[in-house]
Formats: C-alpha cells, sequence, structure tokens
C-alpha cells in the first residue's frame, strides 16, 4: 500500500512539472476555479487574460496526461491519493506579481517596435520616392546627351557647307585670272583688248567683289552658330549631369536611412522576443504554482474531460463516416468530369478572364497605401497587401519593356501598353515574362513577393504616363476607365 501511495505521489510531482514545460500554458477551468474546500481565500488566478497563448501542443499535453493518470488509477483501483505540494498564497502573489511586471515590459517595447516600424515605412517611402526622382534625372541627362550629339552633328554639316562656299569661291578666281597671275583689279582692267572687253572685266571684278563679302558673312555666321550651339549643348549636359549626381546621393541617403532603420527595427524586435521569454517563464512559473495547488481537482476534471472528448470523438467519427457515405454515394451518382482535350489540369489558368472592357484587376489583396501624399513624400502608386506568390496579371494588353532587377524593388516588370502609358509592377517574388514579349489582358506574368525596400508581401502598382519612369498617375481612375472596379479605400 505504501509502495502504491508512493508511486502516486512520485507521479502527481512529475504532473506538476511536466505541466512547466509548455510556455504559456492554457488556463483551463481547473486552474481559475481556485477555490476549494481546503482552500477558500486562494486568489483567483491571472491567467484568463493569456487564453490567446494556448496551443494544440498544451492540449495535446494536457490530455496525455489525463490519460496517464487513467491508466495508473486503473492499476490501483480504490488506493488513497496523496496530495501534492500546497504552494503559499504568498508564493502565488509574489509569481503573479512577477509575471505582471513582465507582461508590462512587454507592452513598453511592442510600443518601441511599433513606432520603429512607423518610422522604417516613412523612410521606405522616401527612398521610393528618392529612387523614382533619380531614374527620371537618368533620363533627362540621357535626353540631354542625344541633343548634344545631334547639335555637333549640325555645326559638323554647316563647317562642310562653309568649306563648299570657299571653293566656289577658288573657282570663280581661277576662272578671271586664267590670262595672268596677278589678283590686281587694275592689271585686270589694264589688260583689256577693247570697250567690250574692258566692259566684260570690269563685271567679272564686281561678281568677284560680291561673291567675297557674301563668304565672309557666312562664315562669321557659322562661327558664331557653332559657339552658340556648343555652348548650349555643353550647359544642358553640365545641369543635367549635376542634377543626376544630385538625385544619385539622394538616393544613396535614403537608402542608407532605410538600412539604419531596418537595423533598429531588428533590435527591437530581439529585445521584445527577450521580455516575452521572461514573461512566458513567469506564467510558468505561476501555472507551476497554481497546478501543483490544485492537481488533485486538476486531475478530476480531467477524467470528465477525457470522457466528453471520447464521447465527442465517437460522435464525430460517426458523423464523418456518415458523411463520407453520403459524398461517396453522391459521387456515384454524377458522371465523371471530362478530361481537357489538350491533357491539362482544368483547374488549373495561367490567364485571368477580362472584363466587358478588357481589362483584368492587377491582383487580389487589400489596399494599404494610396495614390497620395504620405508622411510629406508623394506616393506614386498603390500598395495592395497579398500573401507570398499570389498571382498578378497584366490589366490589358501590351508589350513587356524591362524585367529584372530594379532598385529599391528588388525585381520589378514594366509593360507598355497600346496608349503609350507603362504600368509597373514592383517588390515582386518573382516574374514570368521576357522583355519584348507581347502579353494580352488578364495574363500571368509574376506573382507578389516582398523584395526589395519592403515591409511586407505587397504588389507596388504604378502607373506612368510620360515614359517609364516620369508622369506618375493615379492607377484607379485609370483601372476604372478599362472596366476594373478595385473597390477598397483608394
Amino acid at each position: 500500500m505504501g509502495t502504491n501511495n508512493d508511486l502516486r505521489r512520485d507521479m502527481y510531482r512529475w504532473v506538476g512539472r511536466r505541466r512547466t514545460t509548455h510556455p504559456v500554458i492554457c488556463a483551463t477551468a481547473a486552474n481559475e476555479r481556485a477555490t476549494s474546500a481546503d482552500h477558500p481565500a486562494e486568489l483567483p488566478s491571472p491567467l484568463g487574460a493569456n487564453r490567446r497563448y494556448c496551443s494544440g501542443r498544451n492540449v495535446a499535453a494536457v490530455t496525455a496526461l489525463a490519460a496517464l493518470i487513467a491508466v495508473f488509477v486503473s492499476v490501483f483501483p480504490g488506493q488513497a491519493l496523496a496530495a501534492p505540494t500546497n504552494p503559499s498564497d504568498g508564493d502565488i502573489t509574489s509569481a503573479q506579481t512577477a509575471q505582471q511586471a513582465a507582461a508590462d515590459e512587454v507592452g513598453r517595447i511592442a510600443a518601441l517596435v511599433a513606432s520603429a516600424e512607423s518610422d522604417l515605412q516613412r523612410v521606405t517611402a522616401q527612398a521610393e520616392a528618392a529612387n523614382d526622382a533619380y531614374l527620371i534625372a537618368q533620363g533627362q541627362l540621357e535626353e540631354a546627351q542625344q541633343a548634344a550629339t545631334e547639335t555637333a552633328a549640325a555645326l559638323q554639316a554647316a563647317n562642310d557647307a562653309v568649306s563648299v562656299a570657299q571653293a566656289d569661291v577658288a573657282t570663280l578666281g581661277r576662272e578671271n585670272y586664267m590670262r595672268g597671275g596677278s589678283i590686281s583689279g587694275v592689271a585686270a582692267l589694264l589688260s583689256a583688248e577693247g570697250p567690250s572687253d574692258l566692259m566684260e572685266q570690269a563685271a567679272t571684278l564686281g561678281l568677284l567683289g560680291d561673291q567675297r563679302a557674301a563668304v565672309l558673312d557666312q562664315l562669321e555666321i557659322a562661327r558664331t552658330r557653332q559657339a552658340q550651339a556648343d555652348a548650349q549643348a555643353q550647359a544642358a549636359v553640365a545641369d543635367k549631369d549635376e542634377a543626376a549626381q544630385e538625385s544619385a546621393e539622394a538616393k544613396a541617403t535614403a537608402d542608407a536611412q532605410v538600412g539604419t532603420f531596418q537595423a533598429a527595427v531588428q533590435s527591437v524586435s530581439a529585445q521584445k522576443a527577450t521580455y516575452e521569454k521572461q514573461l512566458q517563464d513567469a506564467q510558468v512559473n505561476l501555472l507551476s504554482l497554481q497546478g501543483q495547488r490544485n492537481a488533485y481537482q486538476a486531475w478530476k476534471d480531467q477524467q470528465a474531460q477525457q470522457q466528453a472528448a471520447e464521447a465527442a470523438q465517437a460522435a464525430a467519427s460517426a458523423k464523418a463516416a456518415a458523411q463520407a457515405a453520403a459524398r461517396a454515394r453522391a459521387a456515384a451518382e454524377q458522371p465523371a468530369p471530362a478530361k481537357p482535350i489538350d491533357g491539362t489540369s482544368s483547374q488549373v489558368t495561367s490567364v485571368k478572364p477580362a472584363t466587358r472592357s478588357g481589362g483584368v484587376a492587377p491582383t487580389s489583396g487589400r489596399f494599404t497605401t494610396c495614390f497620395e501624399v504620405r508622411w510629406g513624400t508623394m506616393h506614386n502608386a498603390v500598395d495592395i497587401a497579398a500573401p507570398m506568390g499570389t498571382p498578378i496579371y497584366a490589366p490589358a494588353s501590351g508589350r513587356v519593356v524591362r524585367a529584372g532587377t530594379a532598385t529599391g524593388y528588388g525585381l520589378a516588370v514594366y509593360i507598355q501598353h497600346d496608349d503609350g502609358s507603362v504600368t509597373v509592377y514592383g517588390h515582386i517574388n518573382d516574374y514570368f515574362v521576357s522583355v519584348g514579349q507581347r502579353v494580352s489582358a488578364g495574363e500571368v506574368i509574376a506573382e507578389v513577393g516582398n523584395r526589395g525596400q519592403s515591409t511586407g508581401p505587397h504588389l507596388h502598382f504604378q502607373v506612368n504616363t510620360d515614359g517609364m519612369y516620369a508622369g506618375a498617375t493615379d492607377p484607379i481612375p485609370w483601372l476604372a476607365a478599362r472596366g476594373v472596379d478595385m473597390g477598397g479605400r483608394c
């Protein structure tokens, strides 16, 4: 008899320890019914507020312990159970105080995490704006360089024209002075053989004077034009290059801020994890003390719960079997679905049906940011939060003009549509198109991701009306014009 009682006492001590191995154990009804006949003044349990931490693993552990106790009692029926260790009210009060202090610290650090994440979202938005400005400045620099090249070609053409005029003057002079090497006008007149020859020589000399004056004017105009065009082209390139350098520096500064705030978020998140572990330890300690006090009552409740669970499981099994039989009968009464002619699956499609106006929503999800000013910076797109891998569709027909790595976006796809507008899909996880490829409305082009300067899986959907990078416009009216109603707050 003594051996059996010792075994039972050791078993309940093991139960009390086993209940502490799962952080934040479920607060069962037995834990919250603290008052008993032996302990009428016991303090109420504070764990009711922590029910959200209850996990399936904890429930499974409690069920397993209950089963172990049931087996033990069946082996040793009718034996008196030794009372488990009963901690004092002071021990439980101290544990409750420690738990509350840890919970307060977790709340404080959670506020810091929220603030850091808000700062990170703000600088990420500023970095996106800086990246847009950088792309626009680079495009303008390329246009200035192209204009300078065209100006240089025009100047070369002017120089060629001057050379032709000089050659014409030389030819005229040779024809007039075939009879002598002197270029003096007086000598030419004195060499005339008669009045008619004299008049012809004088007319020739007048024509030569007019031609020389015209050539001199052309040379002066050409030199002036060359100097002005050269200065304007060089000034334009210098201005655009300076603007491009400034935008690159602003982009680098914004990117550095994003890195700094990302590190801050990681730091406070690590602190939060540490404090949450302390809170879990405090909760486990408190639960262990309460479990020791209420072990016997918990055992009785577990017996009732086990019986109820077995009955519910049996009923559920019977119901499931009946439902399975009904489904089997229904399936037997219906003809098998026809297989696709091409042998492909009829459940998977790479094309989303278009609206009557021909447009398709780029993806499905929840708007997190609209086309609006955010933290003092214009957000030139809409952000649509969605799970990783959510399909992204071409909203209208067009041609892929860029696909791959993109500053700030990680990966991005650019599609130029038939009306000249360009749609941008940023932060994608992967893409399924290539540059130059023609896509149709509703065709899958990519999938939602979390690459680049992103704080969570989402699609950055932007519409540009002035080339690939400029002329950003609100995507919602653009989609509405194509029959797509996105709904939501944007």
